[in-house]
């Protein structure tokens, strides 16, 4: 028997689960990847610095996937609009959510809703081209930015804030973005971690990388470079290490410069009708190893705050949802009968791109074994249900000629492989002429 899947969401998780089916069955499975944009390949395409580009190749795998005979692509099919749960599995034999965790967490302090006050990830699907932001959502004309948060993804920000626009010139940041960066009055980033250099989450790599920025002096004050204990696993030593080297150096007076704070925690952002500031907490790890404050205080004279402290899950129409864990319910990936999760929503924001393989395999383990000796369905089929709605899915060539819009575009530029087309309209003229 084949079986009928469909999965929803078509980033990492999405389609590592779409080849875990096919090479788990031995091929006697039909995948149908739905995808609410026109674009495959979610947190690769729109998460990923663009300056990063031997993590983007990872859409190059993603893509074989996708080409596969057992696979379909569907974008611009969303769930809770377009369809029901009832209406997939009036159509698979299985369903599985694949839609990740792309919503920041809050800092819950006062000044939080200021303008200028806005999530990291907004500022990361702004300069990665997602057609939900506007190209002119974020005007870059404060001197001083504050960066809340010492991961990979803050890391990403402040390089990008820190870099000029002729080093991002040749990647597919969308031109109109581009143009705002090259305009940018940003001379000060501070990026601020409430804990101490060995709690960051940044990976020595990525750390590494802003001490070769060229445009920005990085800074670390020797006093907050200080770490408690000596008994580190090689990844955070060699954090430390950098760190405490570059406390000891002065600036060289590039145009910008980078602050890198620790045990800081923001109080309050500062402001009538925008950012004017963050009011700061100097914090200690208490007996227990919490932080907490020391009644120490200082304001940085900011114009725009971005916090970085984390992803989050939002619960999809028709789905089981915790609130506790911002997670989907499951066992091994099972949520209800013939209903599973993989990725993010299935287990939170952890591990790397990579680490949605073995998730993703264990779900679809579940699922066969689940599936495995049951009679065949009378399923119905989706196209039939899109067309009654009037709903006409991106197809997976249709997307192609969106990427050949982009290299063409680039070529016209001069700018790199690619530069992104920005907004649902250009992709489906480009698309669909």
């Amino acid at each position: 028997m084949t079986l009928r899947v469909a999965v929803i969401g078509s980033g990492p998780a999405g389609i590592y689960t779409a080849e875990a089916l096919i090479k788990q069955s031995g091929g006697a499975v039909e995948v149908d990847v739905l995808e609410r944009l026109p674009t495959p390949y979610g947190l690769v395409r729109y998460g990923v610095a663009p300056d990063h580009t031997s993590i983007k190749s990872i859409a190059n795998y993603l893509r074989k996937v996708l080409e596969q005979p057992e696979v379909r692509f569907l974008g611009g099919v969303t769930l809770g609009e377009h369809v029901t749960v009832e209406d997939l599995l009036a159509c698979y034999d299985a369903v599985v959510y694949c839609t990740g965790a792309m919503v920041d967490r809050r800092l819950g302090i006062p000044g939080e809703d200021l303008p200028g006050s806005v999530a990291a990830t907004d500022f990361v699907n702004w300069y990665c081209g997602h057609p939900d932001v506007d190209p002119s959502r974020f005007t870059l004309d404060s001197p001083e930015v504050a960066v809340i948060g010492v991961g990979n993804v803050a890391v990403d920000v402040v390089r990008i804030l820190a870099k000029t626009s002729e080093e991002l010139s040749a990647t597919d940041v969308p031109h109109e973005v581009l143009e705002r960066l090259e305009s940018s009055q940003v001379k000060a980033i501070h990026m601020i971690g409430r804990r101490g250099p060995e709690h960051a989450k940044f990976t020595l790599k990525e750390l590494r990388e802003l001490g070769e920025l060229a445009n920005a002096d990085v800074c670390v004050r020797p006093d907050e470079a200080v770490v408690l204990g000596a008994d580190f696993p090689r990844q955070i030593r060699g954090n430390i290490e950098v760190l405490r080297s570059w406390s000891e150096r002065s600036p060289a007076g590039r145009p910008r410069r980078l602050d890198v704070r620790f045990w800081l925690r923001p109080v309050e952002i500062l402001g009538t009708e925008r950012v004017e500031g963050l009011k700061l907490e100097r914090t200690i790890l208490s007996p227990e190893g919490r932080v907490v404050g020391t009644g120490e205080y200082e304001t940085l004279p900011v114009g725009m705050v971005l916090r970085s402290v984390g992803y989050q899950s939002i619960p999809l129409p028709g789905v089981p949802f915790s609130e506790k864990t911002m997670t989907v319910p499951n066992a091994a990936g099972r949520v209800r009968e013939r209903e599973y999760v993989a990725g993010w929503l299935k287990r939170g924001p952890t591990g790397v791109i990579g680490t949605n393989k073995s998730d993703a395999a264990e779900t679809v383990r579940t699922l066969l074994s689940d599936l495995s000796g049951q009679a065949p369905r009378d399923l119905r089929p989706l196209d039939t249900l899109l067309s009654e709605r009037g709903v006409h899915p991106v197809t997976y060539e249709e997307w192609l000629a969106i990427e050949s819009a982009e290299a063409e575009l680039a070529k016209s530029l001069g700018r790199g492989e690619r530069v992104k087309l920005t907004g649902l309209e250009a992709m489906l003229r480009a698309c669909r002429p």
